[in-house]
């Protein structure tokens, strides 16, 4: 009897499973379905991407549910000798940590790339059966050990210089990594993955000639990177990889071996140490010792994670990581807020803004209050049942604090809509019009503002003047998502509105007009010369583009919308991902005011830092 209480409490622990692996799919959309139907009946939370190349999986759940999902997985051909990294945890709270890991839903997408190698497609990928030779974990540590080669075929060889090269990004780095005296060690300190190819392309004289062995969290980054670093042909043929990356590692010597710090891992448990409890990272801004990620505290200007303890940690502080102060970001003038009022102040560098291994660059930006020579024109497309005037109206404080960069000009949608009211007690409003009790007289024609629309079927009948119509059933709050029509009629009118007030720099999209805007970058190759913009702003975004890839929209987009907490009571968060996610390397500013556009700090110097660019 007690053993089988003891069975019931271990199947209610909490565990997380990471898993990939690469092979051929041809059936995307069944493998989909699988993961869809097996994940949810198990109530497992977390990130599945599949790929025609591969399978990438960060789920949690019980300890039970996850076992049983394993043996699901492995009735795959396609699985057969996947390394299942399994560990138990606690349950993720609710809060903002398993949010941004993905831990309060389960996210289940068809990508391109498992993880994202290059910001622009390569112009041929590696071939991943070419990936760097396997070292278990035993392995990586005898090497370390001895610092010369396994006495095998295709083993090292001692007459090569020996360097570790490090596949993460620079925040993982700072807060644990390899620490090998005898031999080199390369951390690239790079933003985001993304950015390695180019680094290795920039340093591959470092590599040449060298035995190289590389390391990441879980294994599937060096996966690729180590591909594209053989693929460079004669003197880089010596790449080895760490299997199943720093987590094995730490299985395998717990006391932390040759590794220093922790090893930050991409789910709700932020990081995992050894049994050695030094603390490697340093507060950004005091450089105590200090190396939790929890407070989730990020870089002003590029978003990435930087380390602020618990004393130097602020509700309102602006935070300049030290790639940005190396790019000479930390001089810039970022907004403050004093007394409830956003001011303009310099930052105090000596408190905040310079780490121990930075320096600041010459201070090449304009001084305070200075205007750029020309600012940038842009096109603001409102939502479903707007107007121009209206939009104004509700982006007049974005348009105050863009004034020195930016002008913001506003165009009523090509089709007018009628007017709909319901003749029900109290009726609630419904979107942007306007409902009325049954009780109630109509205004006169002449103080009704009228209410446009893009995306309209061709054969719709616009209307020359303000008219009311009874709802025959309740008014439909999501009507916009069902316009996904007459595209080729909008973009001609807007060929029509830029030829009279253009040219324009970027394109500004809210709600509906951010899905019309989208529609225009999917195009934007075949309507260069007709309508030429540089960049884009999908605000509340979603996506009525049928056929789209992943990733397969090249155009510099940013994209505004709420966060799950945020509410928004018109755009779903997961809508606003799922449209992000269509472009090749979208800028996010995910906030928490709902269905709007914030211009509050730190949103508003996030729009600004992307604007800034094209100036």
């Amino acid at each position: 009897m007690v053993e089988n209480d003891n069975q019931g409490k271990e199947e209610e622990e909490y565990g997380v499973l990471l898993y990939y692996n690469y092979g051929v799919i041809d059936d995307l959309d069944s493998l989909f379905s699988f993961f869809q139907t097996n994940c949810s009946s198990l109530s497992l939370l977390g990130r599945v991407r599949i790929s025609s190349h591969g399978v990438n999986v960060t789920v949690g759940g019980k300890l039970s549910s996850l076992e049983k999902h394993i043996v699901a997985v492995k009735s795959f051909t396609l699985f057969e000798g996947t390394d299942f990294k399994f560990a138990t945890s606690p349950s993720p709270l609710d809060d903002k940590v398993a949010y941004e890991c993905g831990f309060t839903s389960l996210s289940i997408r068809i990508v391109k790339e498992l993880v994202t190698f290059s910001p622009n497609p390569l112009l041929k990928s590696p071939d991943i059966s070419n990936a760097g030779r396997h070292l278990s974990a035993k392995e990586f540590h005898s090497v370390l050990l001895s610092a010369c080669q396994l006495a095998e075929k295709d083993s090292l060889t001692e007459n090569k210089k020996l360097v570790l090269l490090d596949a993460r990004n620079l925040y993982e780095t700072r807060i644990g990594k390899f620490d090998i005296p005898i031999s080199e060690t390369l951390d690239p300190g790079i933003r985001q993955y993304s950015d390695l190819a180019s680094w290795i392309d920039s340093n591959a004289e470092q590599l040449r000639g060298k035995n190289v062995l590389m390391y990441c969290t879980g294994g599937i980054r060096c996966e690729m990177a180590s591909a594209y670093i053989k693929s460079k042909g004669a003197g880089f043929e010596h790449v080895f990889q760490l299997y199943g990356g720093i987590q094995r590692y730490l299985e395998q010597f717990p006391d932390g071996g040759f590794f220093k710090g922790k090893n930050f891992v991409f789910d709700h448990r932020i990081s995992v140490g050894s049994m050695d409890t030094n603390i490697l990272g340093t507060c950004l801004l005091c450089g105590l010792s200090f190396d939790d990620y929890s407070s989730r505290c990020r870089c002003s200007h590029c978003r990435m994670l930087v380390l602020v303890c618990d004393s130097c940690r602020t509700e309102e502080a602006l935070y300049v990581c030290e790639l940005c102060q190396k790019h000479g970001r930390g001089v810039e003038l970022l907004p403050s807020i004093q007394n409830g009022k956003s001011q303009e102040i310099v930052p105090n560098i000596e408190l905040g803004t310079i780490s121990l291994n930075s320096t600041i660059a010459p201070h090449q930006h304009r001084e305070q209050g200075d205007a750029p020579s020309r600012k940038l024109k842009i096109l603001c497309l409102h939502g479903f049942r707007q107007n121009a005037s209206s939009f104004k109206g509700r982006t007049a404080s974005l348009a105050k604090k863009l004034k020195n960069i930016a002008e913001l000009v506003y165009i009523d949608a090509p089709h007018e809509l009628p007017f709909i009211y319901q003749p029900r007690v109290n009726g609630p409003k419904c979107n942007d019009d306007i409902s009325f009790s049954s009780t109630q007289v109509l205004p006169p024609k002449e103080n009704s503002k009228r209410k446009f629309a893009w995306l309209i079927s061709p054969d719709f009948k616009g209307r020359n003047e303000t008219e009311w119509e009874m709802a025959q059933c309740p008014f439909d709050a999501l009507q916009y998502q069902q316009q996904t029509d007459g595209l080729d009629l909008s973009i001609t009118y807007l060929k029509t509105v830029i030829s009279r007030e253009g040219p324009f720099d970027g394109i500004l999209g809210f709600s509906q007009g951010a899905a019309m805007a989208a529609s225009f970058c999917a195009q934007e190759s075949r309507l260069k010369g007709e309508i030429n913009f540089r960049f884009v702003i999908l605000c509340s975004g979603f996506s009525q583009l049928g056929g789209v890839e992943c990733g397969s929209i090249d155009f510099p987009a940013l994209h505004v919308y709420g966060n799950i907490m945020a509410k928004d009571s018109q755009i779903a968060n997961q809508a606003s991902r799922h449209l992000a996610s269509l472009f090749t390397n979208p800028v996010i500013i995910e906030h928490d005011c709902g269905h709007i556009i914030p211009t509050r700090p730190p949103y508003v110097d996030e729009i600004k830092f992307f604007l800034k660019q094209f100036l």
